[in-house]
């Protein structure tokens, strides 16, 4: 045995770092405050404190002393044990032990005291070291703050911190109250600062990531290094052991010749190769940790930062972006660069893991091992030119996913038009036009060109094995053996790694580089001069031209001038001034996903007072009490709640309650009166917008279709194709221009924006002076400051108004089954089979090493290549590389093409047959995400981690046997370590699982959250509430990290744990060798052979169960799918072959309702009640009511978009309800309220099914056009179709008044003479001419007769609707010259 040269240096070097680095720290704790600690605490410092003291006049004064302060200056301001004292003592022990053997070996004299004195202090230490390990801070952790703050350096490299949620995970189900707070640092508002701060002062995406972020990145790297500096320890402890095993043999039986080692040498190295592992193990996996933590950070400030950014963007990059890409940048782009940060240090560390193999190898093989070079380094020009392809084939997907995503994000958000013109099969076909002939074929190459890289990067470490042992065996003098074979084959095994590992990090890196391209982020009231605004800087020509405008405080007067007042348009030239805050009612109301008070406070403080005359001015409280909660009833993103249906006028009302909460200085309404009826719109404008209305001492600026009102306003501005025509007061030029259309057919009040209205400011008249005085009284009374709440929990704590499916508990195996059914259950088997012969095959080659080193051993020199083992050798290792091919290339191409086309197109059969209701109540978000993360991980992740899990487990099975089989007393110690091993595992998977779900659930907000914010960029910016959307956003993000940041460290939990049944085996398998050598005559071949195999014990153990824990936890994707698959309620069948209608059906268009009522959802209440009429053929029906009436009910029943409780409708004789929904849709037809639109060309839009025989472009969701022109295209696509029933839903609420008489004309025309038509107005002259008109009241028939027989009735609701609209009359003295005549 070897001896200490001088056994006094340890204790030198141990006491000189003691005493340096407690005086560091105790410098850096000085200027750190002293905490207040209980008493108990108190007393566990001087319980530390006072054994130490026995010892400083005798023994290392100066070091004790350090020890001593450090001890209580950590205990007093600090809240976690110290490092360098809980590192000190174990290895002052250690070197005791050391010194004390060498001492007693060199029989030193009078060393008896010295000795006894030093124990003597190490005992009295025992309990100073004992205490040091419990935390200073004894305050009990009720998930407030991370555990990690209080956590000894014990604790981290073991993650027991995680280990109280771990027991609690294997006794009941994981929910977020059980997750421990974030650090502060990780907290997503401060790493988007960050990140947002570095982006200021570079314009490089990776400089900023990594000035933000790379600090802990870079500590991270040199741990790799160093964990791949003991990895590489290894083979040079076995080498060192076979050596030992050999020169053991040879001088066992010549005691009286040769003085061999001795057995204790052997025990040691066993020894030494222990605590080698888990020492990597525990380096190896703080490593990991930093890299997933980094990996998360990079992503929360990624998707801040899009945030931000989505929140500014310009008119053109909205108008280039549809919001499905910027989704698409959150959810695959950010999290492609989180994976990066996992595995991208393999770029700096597999190189010098390379480096390390190939001196190790010469230094085993001599310059043979350069053969092996050569191969690798002929190798690299391939996998660059591999690299090229896969980067190129990633770009197009990329592509190709954008588009799909694009369209799924348009489909959705248009999905009642879709469904009320039946073009399902038509949208359908769209989708998988771009999912199977674009994505698919090309996931289909990657996945070729995948598998072939993997095969070659798993194929080389053994080519460069086999042409470095040809080579020496040719060359080489010494003889290969067992020593020098087996070490090198570990040291090709390392390479393995590394090179595999490349071409993964190679394929991460390409996909970051594409993603980082994508993710380049970077007070009058008013006064325009000479304003020229367009959409796009590409647009020839300006939307608005030579605008001159300037509004007062008490001064209120089309949708694009309001667009550039609050910034949603590009100006080109002139002057903007816009002094104090902005409010804004859009056209089309945005509402939030939040209580209905929350929508209308808007992150404002609540007043009741000033809350509640809104409600009243906005006629919204007999609204308010139909909810079940009243204003506290929840809506989501279409304005849609549980328990009834919101209204379009609803809507409208919602959003100007909104505006005239806010206070502000100038209020812009764009047509809020359109959407709501005729008496409902006198109100809030006699209580709103008017003279004496609420917002009477606000500048407000009306755009409006309608002339009604306009006696009341300061100053009209008419505008026509962008240019202001005339500006002035009612008396002028501006009386002229419309006074045609009082005179004719437009004198209602009530109407939609244009691009051609009027505009204006009213002012205060004389007789309105008692009402005027009234409310500034009461609104004295209400404080004008309006203050910012500190958070919008409300809104921000929503997950949407029904919370997204969760299973618990283990993923049924019901849910792998169907993956495998997707994937072909034949192919499977196949794949299974190829990678169980691949292994087979890789233990008979190193079967035949073994034999090979024999056989050298006993010749004394290499029998060259003509030997029979090694040409064994050789065959073996290219029929496993075939098997690998085969293996690789069966999962990707064949596997997982199969599942990833029948799992999405069985998910978006089943969305499409989903109800309306269903879309109504699910956020677009949430649905989005299935589509693009979901399906991601089917189509790219779970295909590479089940391949993992396959091999894994052959290759932990092939070590067991190979062990067992060589060693039998080795299957003893497998049943405890394979006892822990499964209660392991069972605790980690029940505790991952959840996490993982967890994860996935608290993802989707986010992405409802963009969606959402997304949809309402016009309002969010009016109201200057960006940084209240950026916090609510930031607390979403923080959620998940919540949840993403557990379930990553279990992994690491895990591995340590897994890692020390790994080298326990080693351990054991090791003394076992030595017992062997020792006792029997056991050969090197054999102890090299299983050795070889034991080393990688503790990463397979360690791979097997991650990777069957990232199956079950990527399964989890699979299982949401599944769910939208099978689990939906679909809609009534399209088609029903027994009962399909006659081609010409329905011949003459007469539609009779029998006692009919209907609710929306079961469970809610009748929206229509016992209606029964009978509407003749060719009759023309005008539909009216107050908002909420079941106008729009009565038109989705017939198209049963909503299904009858009881009654049932008839069209010629044909009861609908009998129908198959395709054929009931297209028979008849409709012009729906909302204009939906599509990306594409015009013909595309008017004909999405292309049944017809002009191309012009429309953006996403119809956004290059006005609302009008959308309402108009709409009208266009439903006057194609040749029906006998029409359906218009307030058709024309957002056209001009001209276009407006020209449509009544066409309808009122031979072209429509012999069609029914059913019409919902509120602007009422337009149902004037109808035949009859039905008025409902609460779902009920009020009225229904002809118009002139309720305007004779003086206390019908109609003549009360058009005396508010101002028809009354106008309709009589029509009367009167019709009678003179």
């Amino acid at each position: 045995m070897a001896s200490c040269r001088d056994i006094e240096g340890w204790r030198i070097f141990l006491l000189a770092v003691l005493l340096l680095s407690a005086t560091c720290r105790v410098w850096a704790l000085r200027y750190l405050p002293s905490r207040d600690i209980s008493r108990k605490s108190r007393w566990r410092l001087w319980a530390k404190l006072v054994p130490s003291v026995v010892w400083p006049y005798v023994l290392e004064p100066l070091a004790l002393l350090a020890s001593w302060i450090l001890t209580r200056l950590n205990h007093r301001r600090t809240r976690s044990s110290s490092t360098i004292l809980l590192l000190f003592w174990p290895c002052y022990s250690v070197g005791l032990a050391i010194w004390t053997r060498s001492v007693v070996q060199e029989e030193v004299s009078k060393a008896l005291f010295v000795v006894l004195s030093k124990w003597a202090v190490e005992l009295f230490s025992l309990p100073a070291y004992v205490l040091e390990c419990v935390s200073p801070d004894d305050l009990v952790n009720d998930n407030t703050e991370s555990p990690v703050v209080t956590a000894n350096v014990y604790s981290i490299w073991s993650f027991a911190w995680l280990t109280p949620l771990m027991q609690k995970g294997s006794k009941e189900f994981i929910t977020e109250n059980d997750l421990p707070a974030l650090l502060p640092r990780d907290e997503s508002e401060n790493l988007g600062n960050d990140l947002q701060s570095a982006l200021e002062k570079h314009s490089s995406v990776w400089v900023a990531l990594f000035l933000s972020y790379g600090g802990p990145y870079v500590g991270a790297a040199l741990l790799k290094l160093l964990q791949d500096s003991l990895a590489f320890l290894q083979p040079q402890l076995l080498r060192w052991l076979l050596a030992y095993i050999s020169s053991y043999q040879s001088t066992k039986g010549m005691a009286n010749l040769l003085v061999g080692p001795s057995p204790l040498e052997g025990y040691i190295v066993a020894v030494i190769m222990f605590m080698t592992s888990m020492a990597q193990s525990v380096v190896l996996h703080q490593y990991f940790q930093i890299c997933f933590e980094t990996g998360m950070r990079v992503r929360a400030g990624l998707v801040t930062a899009i945030y931000k950014k989505s929140l500014v963007l310009s008119s053109d990059e909205r108008g280039s972006r549809a919001s499905g890409d910027i989704v698409n940048l959150m959810s695959v782009d950010a999290s492609r660069l989180q994976d990066l940060c996992t595995y991208g240090l393999i770029a700096v560390s597999g190189p010098f893991q390379i480096t390390l193999a190939f001196v190790s190898l010469y230094n085993l093989l001599g310059w043979s091992a350069f053969v092996g070079v050569a191969i690798m380094i002929f190798s690299i020009p391939l996998n660059t030119t591999i690299a090229r392809m896969l980067k190129k084939m990633q770009e197009q997907q990329m592509k190709n996913r954008d588009k799909r995503t694009r369209l799924m994000s348009e489909l959705l958000a248009n999905i009642k038009s879709i469904k009320l013109y039946a073009w399902e099969y038509a949208f359908i076909r769209r989708v998988l036009h771009v999912r199977n002939d674009l994505e698919l074929k090309m996931l289909k190459k990657i996945g070729i060109v995948t598998a072939l890289n993997t095969t070659l990067w798993s194929g080389i470490p053994l080519i460069v094995a086999f042409s470095s042992f040809a080579t020496a065996s040719v060359f080489s003098s010494r003889p290969l053996t067992a020593d020098v074979i087996f070490p090198a084959i570990s040291l090709f095994m390392l390479l393995q790694f590394p090179l595999a590992m490349f071409s993964q990090v190679t394929s991460n890196i390409i996909e970051a580089i594409v993603s980082v391209k994508l993710l380049n982020i970077g007070d009058e009231v008013l006064s325009v001069k000479g304003g020229e605004f367009q959409w796009n800087k590409q647009d020839i020509s300006a939307a608005l031209e030579d605008i001159n405008l300037t509004v007062h405080k008490g001064s209120y007067g089309k949708s694009s001038l309001l667009s550039a007042i609050i910034g949603d348009m590009r100006k080109t030239e002139g002057e903007v001034a816009l002094f104090g805050n902005v409010a804004y009612a859009a056209q089309n109301p945005w509402i939030l996903s939040a209580t209905v008070r929350d929508n209308i406070l808007f992150s404002h403080e609540y007043d009741e007072v000033f809350y509640n005359l809104v409600i009243e001015a906005c006629a919204l409280k007999p609204d308010l009490e139909l909810l079940p909660q009243g204003d506290l009833t929840e809506v989501g993103e279409k304005g849609i709640q549980m328990i009834s249906q919101l209204s379009g006028g609803q809507r409208a009302r919602v959003a100007l309650a909104r505006a005239i909460y806010a206070r502000a200085d100038l209020v812009l309404l764009d047509d809020v009166l359109a959407a709501v009826d005729s008496h409902v719109a006198r109100h809030v404008f006699d209580h709103v917008i008017g003279p004496q209305g609420l917002l009477a001492t606000k500048a407000r600026i009306l755009v409006t279709n309608s002339i009604s009102y306009l006696k009341y306003f300061d100053q009209l501005v008419y505008l026509r194709r962008g240019i202001i025509l005339e500006s002035g007061s009612y008396n002028d030029e501006v009386r002229k221009l419309v006074h045609g259309h009082a005179t004719s057919s437009s004198s209602s009040g009530i109407t939609t924006p244009g691009r051609s209205s009027g505009m204006a400011t009213p002012t205060t008249s004389e007789g309105d002076g008692d009402m005027q005085a009234t409310l500034v009284g009461e609104l004295e009374s209400v404080s004008e400051k309006v203050s910012r709440r500190e958070s919008f929990k409300k809104a921000a704590s929503s997950d949407g108004i029904t919370k997204e499916h969760s299973e618990q508990g283990r993923v049924k195996m019901e849910v792998y089954s169907q993956y495998l059914h997707a994937a072909s259950r034949k192919g499977f088997m196949f794949f299974v089979l190829a990678t169980v012969l691949q292994q087979v095959v890789s233990v008979m080659s190193t079967v035949m090493l073994r034999l090979w080193g024999e056989h050298n051993r006993e010749m004394g020199t290499n029998a060259g290549l003509t030997n029979k083992y090694f040409l064994g050798y050789g065959l073996f290792n290219l029929v496993a590389i075939s098997m690998s091919a085969c293996a690789a290339l069966l999962i990707w191409v064949f596997c997982s093409l199969r599942s990833s086309k029948h799992l999405h197109d069985s998910m978006l059969h089943s969305v499409m047959r989903a109800p309306l209701s269903f879309f109504e109540t699910t956020p677009t978000g949430r649905i989005l995400n299935l589509f693009s993360r979901d399906t991601y991980v089917v189509d790219q992740i779970l295909a590479r981690v089940i391949q993992n899990m396959i091999r894994t487990s052959t290759g932990c099975a092939s070590i067991i046997l190979v062990i067992g089989f060589s060693f039998p007393p080795f299957l003893i110690a497998v049943v405890p370590l394979a006892w822990f091993y499964s209660r392991i595992t069972a605790y980690y998977l029940a505790t991952s699982r959840e996490l993982k779900r967890l994860d996935a659930v608290s993802r989707s907000p986010i992405f409802a959250w963009f969606s959402e914010s997304l949809a309402g960029l016009s309002t969010i910016r009016a109201y200057d509430q960006q940084s209240v959307f950026i916090a609510n956003n930031a607390r979403r993000i923080d959620r998940n990290q919540l949840c993403y940041l557990p379930s990553t460290a279990v992994n690491r939990w895990l591995a340590v744990r897994l890692e020390f049944v790994g080298a326990v085996i080693i351990f054991v398998t090791a003394t076992l060798a030595v017992s062997a050598v020792v006792t029997s005559n056991v050969d090197a071949g054999l102890v090299g052979l299983v050795l070889s195999y034991a080393l990688n014990t503790t990463g397979s153990l360690n791979w097997f169960v991650r990777s069957a824990s990232e199956v079950e936890q990527n399964v989890v994707s699979v299982e949401r799918i599944v769910h939208y698959a099978k689990d939906l309620e679909p809609e009534a069948p399209y088609e029903i072959s027994e009962d399909k209608p006659a081609s010409e059906w329905p011949p003459a268009g007469e539609v009779e309702f029998r006692e009919y009522s209907a609710r929306y959802r079961p469970g809610l209440d009748l929206v229509l009640k016992e209606i029964s009429m009978t509407i003749k053929p060719k009759e023309k029906i005008g539909i009216c009511g107050r908002t909420g009436a079941g106008k729009s009910s009565l038109l989705l029943a017939l198209f049963r978009i909503i299904e009858p409780a009881s009654g049932t409708i008839f069209i010629d004789k044909v009861d609908i309800t009998k129908l198959g929904l395709h054929d009931l849709r297209s028979a008849i037809s409709i012009v729906p309220q909302s204009p939906d639109l599509f990306e594409g060309t015009l013909r595309e839009n008017i004909d999405p099914a292309s049944e017809h025989q002009d191309y012009a472009p429309v953006q996403e969701a119809g956004s290059s056009l006005s609302a009008g022109q959308r309402q108009l295209l709409c009208f266009a696509r439903a006057l194609l179709r040749k029906v006998c029933a029409f359906a218009l839903v307030d058709s024309t609420s957002a056209v001009d008044l001209d276009t407006d008489r020209a449509i009544q004309e066409i309808i009122r025309g031979p072209i429509f003479r012999d069609v029914t038509i059913l019409t919902i107005a509120h602007r009422l002259n337009t149902i004037m001419e109808s035949d009859r008109v039905l008025v409902l009241d609460a779902g009920r028939i009020a009225e229904f007769d002809t118009p002139k027989k309720l305007l004779e009735d003086k206390g019908s609701i109609f003549r009360s609707m058009a005396m508010d609209a101002g028809l009354v009359q106008v309709q009589l003295d029509d009367a009167e010259e019709n009678a003179q005549v």
